[in-house]
């Protein structure tokens, strides 16, 4: 199958921006909460995934996250990882990821914007933008930053501010080429980065169910997992 359909206007040096979500990781076997119902691995979101929930049981979140982070850390980057890590060695590649897992790092990319912070790092309970990296898999209650509070999780939380979303926003104005892979478009306020992009930019969504994108005209849809679409996608931009 030729996804490539018409001569994209993209030179080696045009800016390919592809956002990621949940799909891609889940292949790598990150179990997630696209699909849940408000549970996360038998957890409620609301006691492990808001600030709320931190402030009443902070050991509980603390722990499920430490679990979270045990299992990115065994967990190993799959072929579409490798895949859009290969595309830098054509084009100007900028990923945004809502995922917190550092695969697409592993894999090779080099410009990876994490909107929803990295599991691997941990920040000051009173100074977000205060982190640090975790030796290891585990945070331990007890461990604190330079200004003594507790440190937790480097992760944007339901209820809490997207620092990065106005970067990205930046970034997909400016894009030549979009690609959307495993995201259900769902999570506010990434849902609406593709709206960013300009309207005469070919955009690309590659997952098995294909979200609606309203106001976005001429998706080109591959309903493929994203082991599947995204290396023959990428085959494709290579040979242009």
């Amino acid at each position: 199958m030729n996804y490539v359909r018409k001569k994209l206007p993209l030179q080696g040096d045009g800016e390919v921006v592809i956002l990621t979500g949940a799909g891609i990781s889940a292949e790598s076997g990150l179990k997630t909460f696209r699909d849940s119902d408000g549970l996360w691995e038998g957890y409620d979101i609301e006691e492990v995934a808001t600030p709320e929930g931190w402030l009443l049981n902070p050991a509980l979140v603390q722990d499920f996250y430490n679990m979270r982070r045990k299992s990115v850390l065994e967990a190993e980057p799959n072929a579409a990882h490798y895949a859009l890590a290969r595309l830098e060695e054509k084009y100007k590649v900028t990923i945004i990821t809502q995922n917190i897992d550092d695969l697409h790092e592993r894999a090779g990319s080099t410009n990876v914007v994490h909107l929803h912070g990295i599991i691997t790092r941990s920040q000051s309970s009173k100074k977000p933008t205060l982190t640090y990296p975790i030796n290891g898999w585990e945070l331990k209650m007890g461990e604190l930053c330079q200004l003594g509070s507790q440190l937790r999780p480097h992760v944007v939380w339901f209820g809490e501010m997207v620092p990065m979303i106005e970067t990205a926003a930046e970034i997909c104005s400016k894009a030549d080429l979009f690609i959307l892979v495993g995201s259900s478009l769902v999570v506010y306020p990434a849902s609406g980065l593709v709206n960013y992009v300009p309207v005469d930019v070919p955009k690309y969504i590659i997952d098995p169910k294909i979200p609606t994108v309203y106001g976005v005209p001429d998706i080109i849809k591959i309903e493929e997992k994203a082991t599947v679409g995204v290396p023959r996608l990428v085959d494709e931009l290579m040979a242009l």
